[in-house]
């Protein structure tokens, strides 16, 4: 009874506090790519990701009914920063769901219009310069005028009741309520005493109205090749779906590793006291993500001691003679850093590899059937003989010519002497390179019989007997990395390998591998495709997610990279094609491929069958 009267009386006194409005709720998750592609269309850094912003507490003045349900004291504020345009995880600041979503588009409009603001004065306040963004977002774009007057109409009577407040505040409260209305009007907030609250969070623009909250910005790092990494990156959905704000503190100093006073039952956790990665076999809390998500803020602490200085190992490398077979010295490549807006020159080497246990093997028995149909359906491209009339020589003669020259001289004309036929064959003067993505999270199952990697393995074996049929040339590879030292560059099958069993053997023995530096296999796959004379030359790429790394390559770094690769790519003539199976593709994908570069595919079992017909789309 006591629950139930309780919960009541929340949803009472909530309701009356008129803060928000849990019914009329839209959630980043359904604007997402709205707002994303809005963002990007009025002229937004393409490279700026769409994220949850933090929900941060705040001390301004809050309603006596608000303050009683105990709601209002938090807030989250849309701001943007290097890699990230963070909006609000919910808004619920409105009773129509309308206005909620376009609050979301509002802000993506004001993101764009600040990316392209000049610098303003050198004391300029986050209360100009908002107004000063929403200024050049209205005359950059007169059709979010509209959507602007709306949000400010509805928005203006919802602050404070102003007169119950004293009257340095209310003056202030004033000011910032013109300052929506007529962006520009107002130069400075008037002064207040040093003990007056801060002024309620302003939803309509990016920060608050007094001072933006400074984003969350990565230490220096004097050596981000030897940091170490516990574990592959966090999924993508606790990165944007729950943001949290971050205090970087100090690493606590362990001088006295082993215990003051020596205790026997203690003995056995001497070893925990040692900087060592630790793999475990333990289940993962289901509880984690929730618990992290009813944080306020989250410690951040660096630890500045090189690895080699640790003692550190990782059970998931081979040992070198379990290992697959190294081909080469390695290649040096280079890679492009967006932060210093510079191409590295011999960055990251590159190192070709073969399997070493790649036995012969035959076609698998479950993809026999599907082979012989996409053999049947690629008969149709393969080149075929036809004859070429009205030919000076040929192994016929022309009925047709021949007729046509004695008409013409039989009339007193000069005949042609075009009397034979040729057969000739035309060939398809084209050649691709089809690149797979063996990163270790090709080791997740996508149903309760295959996982990822077998997945790609059909995908590859199918599109090697479909283009047989065509006598197109083609080539397959595969690639992995470790740290920009370590790329690992599978070679399956080079352009002047026939497709047998002792490719279709290599092609089974391809197994997960590390990480995904895409732009150094990038541009591998374009200096093999250079070599090849074909006049059209395509590059096709399977993945499934972002280029990521243990070091920096992870985040919009190696985005960058691998947009910069591709470039690359599309200079030296390739055509450059990508087919995932990552539903979170589209955020990222179209910054890289463009809009018609790429193909997400909903169904990872799918992608044996409709690989093979991509290629046919694109050769058509």
């Amino acid at each position: 009874m006591e629950e139930t009267v309780g919960k009541l009386w929340h949803r009472l006194i909530t309701r009356a506090a008129g803060v928000s409005y849990p019914d009329a709720a839209v959630r980043l998750k359904e604007v997402e790519r709205t707002a994303g592609v809005f963002f990007r269309a009025l002229g937004g850094d393409p490279g700026l990701r769409v994220a949850a912003a933090t929900v941060d507490p705040h001390a301004a003045r809050r309603s006596f009914i608000a303050r009683v349900a105990g709601v209002g004291d938090r807030a989250a504020h849309a701001r943007m920063d290097d890699v990230t345009l963070r909006l609000p995880p919910w808004i619920d600041a409105f009773p129509e769901r309308a206005l909620n979503r376009d609050l979301y588009l509002w802000l993506a409009a004001l993101a764009a219009a600040q990316a392209q603001l000049a610098d303003g004065p050198a004391d300029e306040t986050a209360f100009q310069y908002n107004q000063r963004a929403v200024l050049a977002a209205l005359d950059t774009w007169p059709g979010v005028v509209a959507r602007y007057r709306r949000l400010v109409d509805a928005y203006a009577p919802r602050r404070l009741n102003i007169t119950r407040m004293p009257p340095a505040e209310r003056a202030r409260e004033e000011a910032i309520v013109a300052a929506l209305r007529a962006p520009g009007s107002v130069d400075a907030l008037p002064p207040v005493p040093p003990d007056t609250p801060p002024p309620a969070p302003v939803l309509l623009w990016l920060g608050g109205a007094d001072a933006a909250p400074a984003p969350f910005t990565r230490a220096s790092n004097p050596d981000p090749e030897n940091t170490a990494n516990s574990g592959p990156p966090p999924s993508e959905e606790e990165l944007e779906r729950h943001a949290h704000r971050a205090e970087r503190v100090d690493l606590p100093q362990e001088k006295n590793g082993l215990m003051m006073v020596f205790r026997a039952e203690s003995l056995l956790a001497v070893t925990e006291f040692l900087k060592i990665n630790r793999p475990t076999d333990d289940e993962p809390d289901p509880n984690a993500a929730e618990a992290a998500r009813d944080l306020d803020q989250l410690a951040l602490a660096e630890d500045t001691d090189r690895v080699a200085s640790k003692v550190r190992f990782d059970l998931d490398l081979p040992s070198a003679a379990e290992d697959d077979v190294v081909l080469g010295d390695g290649i040096p490549l280079p890679e492009w850093d967006y932060r210093k807006q510079t191409l590295l020159a011999e960055h990251v080497r590159l190192t070709e590899m073969a399997a070493r246990h790649a036995p012969p093997a035959t076609l698998p028995l479950h993809l026999k059937h599907t082979a012989r149909r996409l053999r049947q359906q690629f008969a149709a491209l393969a080149p075929g003989r036809r004859w070429l009339k009205a030919q000076p020589d040929g192994s016929e003669l022309d009925v047709d010519a021949v007729v046509r020259a004695q008409t013409d001289r039989s009339c007193g004309r000069h005949p042609s002497e075009q009397l034979y036929l040729s057969l000739e064959k035309r060939e398809r003067d084209l050649a691709c390179l089809v690149l797979a993505d063996l990163s270790l999270s090709t080791d997740t199952w996508v149903s309760s019989e295959a996982r990822v990697i077998d997945v790609i393995r059909d995908a590859l074996l199918l599109f090697g007997e479909a283009l047989g049929s065509t006598g197109d040339a083609f080539a397959l590879a595969g690639f992995s990395s470790i740290k920009r030292a370590k790329v690992r560059f599978h070679r399956l099958k080079d352009f002047d390998d026939r497709f047998d069993d002792r490719i279709r053997g290599r092609i089974m023995a391809i197994k997960p591998g590390y990480y995904t530096r895409l732009g150094a296999a990038i541009r591998r796959s374009t200096q093999l495709l250079e070599k090849h004379g074909a006049a059209r030359r395509i590059l096709l790429i399977l993945s499934d997610g972002k280029p990521n790394d243990l070091d920096l390559y992870d985040g919009r770094y190696g985005i960058e990279d691998t947009r910069m690769a591709l470039m690359e790519a599309r200079r030296a003539g390739l055509t450059p094609f990508c087919v995932t199976i990552d539903r979170e593709g589209a955020g990222y994908l179209p910054h890289l491929f463009g809009p018609g570069g790429y193909a997400v595919i909903r169904k990872p079992e799918e992608l044996p069958a409709r690989l093979p017909l991509f290629y046919a789309q694109l050769t058509r």
